[in-house]
């Protein structure tokens, strides 16, 4: 099994849900975060007063599929989140040892 983490913007939750659900991913966790790449951040006017933003909004998208849907899930989530202008976001693809679903006691494959 692995995990998938994907940093995105925002406004494309909906999309990258979508396309992964059609692959066959069952669930996700969504975590609002903050934070910069090459994108670096903006300055904004507020009230006549101008500011620097260090951190923009994203969002962090974690999942765990089995390894036969690994590639079919990254390409989804990268053509969802896919803008094709700086800060579109990132994905990291981790091993995972073990998974227990906690009401169950199901480990493995079926816990997923």
């Amino acid at each position: 099994m692995k995990q998938i983490v994907a940093v995105i913007k925002p406004f494309k939750l909906d999309e990258v849900r979508e396309a992964l659900a059609d692959v066959g991913v069952s669930g996700l966790t969504v975590t609002e975060v903050k934070g910069f790449g090459r994108q670096k951040g903006h300055t904004e006017l507020y009230r006549g007063a101008e500011y620097v933003v260090d951190f923009l909004p994203k969002l962090k998208i974690e999942t765990v599929v089995s390894e036969d849907i690994v590639e079919q899930a990254i390409e989804a989530i990268r053509q969802a989140a896919h803008t094709g202008k700086i800060g579109d976001g990132k994905i990291f693809v981790f091993d995972v040892e073990q998974v227990i679903r906690i009401r169950t006691g199901e480990t493995g494959e079926a816990a997923v």
